[in-house]
């Protein structure tokens, strides 16, 4: 049974910061000339003046916004509007291509489009409005002259509030369907946990379009009437100096990795950093080691989904498990089960399920899944393998599903290996995920040439850059005789990886 609109929950959560400190700093634009600084005033004066080029373009309650553009405070500002409005917002990785785009808009079925000026050919038909990388537009000029004060639309705990693609095995894009409820108890139960105050800077250098940085990073430092230093893009240098500032950085294994490579990432350059945070992908144990070594931090490692938003996370106060992503967070549930569903005994690994007010609902018009991702019971199957100990922090320990994660982005193989199954002289390829430092894991393809044809690795992967965003093309392409296979005529990719692996260290 539906819930009745009560106010604007997300709404409501992320601008209350405005009516009780509204000359607070919410953000400072760190690549602007100037870095000018927006005041919690500002955002619900500028969210507000955006809402209603929204209502302009006819955008309504349940009417889906897809945004594909470079990180700017403007994309936030967009996030606020949609949500001010009761619309949907659909975030589209800036990597994407034509194509990729293009299969994602026929899904949404947007009633606009916001897109960078030189993009606009992928959104066909549908209206559009613009934004580039420092945030200007037909969108913010469209905003310049509209009311800076907005009635918000009434919704319901329910309602959707964000759909993300997450792309399945059979590489169809699927989008889990994100409930006001879902991002309100996210984002609360994660400022407790966290320790999240109006005196902490966030250091924001995640993207926007991915739950991480969007409904984790950004929507902590919303939520608390904290600040953040908002960086379009990750570079080491900029990342040490602007440590000074901050109180808290959330980030992906890459960063670490990379910000050990520069000297001045030492106790002296983090010695305001309250908090480390690292999520998306597991975090090696040498990593672990390093930035203790070299910081005294210990990163906070958590555990999350697209589906979910955050489940796990090892504790601000007590004990940080290297090789766990912690207990479950406040409301949340976690089983560990056999291959029917039965919970199995702490240390033994199974398969992770959970449920709980973070966890969407289904997928956007794909009914058929509800079977196979839900149990009868109500339990969303994470695909993740992993096992409970007796204090309840959990360890992954692997994926039955094929997903690559790759700094912190999602590779599916199927989507890999269906691009490269079309290009000339491919007989059939596989798709693996092998260990890399700086990474986490790297995509290799393993490719089977036709009869008598003779492939060049080189010219794969440069013809799959066309169709594919970059962070899917294979750092790799090894040609080999033939698949190995079992009994039932399944790629063994279990084998396949070892021997990639092998291989590499011959």
């Amino acid at each position: 049974m539906n819930q009745q609109p009560v106010g604007n929950p997300v709404a409501g959560l992320l601008l209350a910061a405005a009516s009780t400190t509204p000359d607070a700093p919410a953000m400072v634009v760190a690549d602007a000339p100037g870095q000018p600084v927006l005041t919690y005033r500002d955002l619900d004066e500028r969210s507000s003046a955006v809402a209603h080029v929204l209502v302009a373009h006819a955008v309504g309650p349940g009417d889906r916004v897809a945004v594909q553009a470079e990180k700017s405070a403007a994309v936030l500002l967009l996030h606020l509007a949609c949500a001010r409005v009761g619309a949907v917002l659909v975030p589209i990785n800036t990597a994407y291509t034509d194509e990729e785009v293009a299969d994602l808009l026929a899904d949404a079925d947007p009633s606009l489009v916001v897109l960078d000026p030189a993009h606009l050919v992928r959104a066909g038909s549908l209206p559009t409005s613009t934004l580039d990388a420092r945030g200007r537009g037909s969108l913010t000029e469209a905003a310049r002259n509209q009311p800076t004060t907005f009635d918000d639309v009434a919704r319901a705990g329910d309602d959707p509030a964000a759909m993300l693609y997450t792309s399945g095995t059979t590489g169809r894009p699927k989008a889990a369907v994100l409930s006001h409820d879902n991002l309100v108890a996210n984002a609360r139960h994660l400022t407790v946990a966290w320790g999240f105050t109006p005196d902490d800077v966030l250091l924001h250098v995640l993207p926007l379009f991915h739950t991480h940085g969007l409904f984790v990073a950004a929507h902590c430092s919303l939520v608390s009437g904290a600040s953040m230093v908002l960086r379009a893009r990750f570079d080491v240098d900029t990342v040490v100096d602007d440590l000074a500032r901050a109180t808290v950085m959330m980030g992906v294994p890459t960063h670490y990795t990379r910000l050990l490579t520069s000297p001045r990432f030492d106790r002296s350059a983090t010695h305001h950093i309250r908090l480390f945070t690292s999520g998306s992908a597991p975090m090696l144990v040498e990593t672990h080691q390093q930035v203790r070594a070299r910081t005294g931090h210990t990163v906070l490692e958590r555990y999350g989904m697209t589906e979910t938003g955050m489940l796990t996370s090892n504790p601000l106060n007590g004990q940080r498990r290297v090789g766990t992503v912690g207990p479950p967070l406040p409301g949340v549930e976690v089983r560990v089960v056999d291959d029917a569903d039965q919970r199995v005994d702490d240390a033994t690994v199974g398969a992770v399920q959970v449920r709980g007010p973070n966890v969407f609902a289904g997928y956007w018009r794909r009914p058929e899944l509800q079977h196979t991702e839900f149990t009868a019971d109500g339990w969303f199957r994470t695909g993740d393998l992993g096992r409970l100990d007796a204090a309840g922090y959990l360890e992954l320990v692997g994926r039955a599903k094929d997903l690559i994660i790759t700094g912190g982005l999602n590779v599916y193989p199927k989507e890999v290996e269906r691009v490269l199954d079309e290009m000339d002289d491919v007989a059939e390829s596989a798709v693996v995920g092998v260990p890399d430092p700086d990474f986490g894991e790297a995509v290799v393809a393993v490719v089977v040439a036709e009869p008598g044809a003779t492939i060049d690795p080189d010219r794969l992967r440069v013809e799959a850059r066309t169709r594919l965003a970059s962070f899917k093309v294979p750092k790799q392409v090894v040609v080999m005789d033939a698949l190995p296979r079992n009994a039932m005529g399944k790629v063994e990719k279990n084998r396949l990886r070892a021997r990639v692996i092998e291989a590499a260290g011959a």
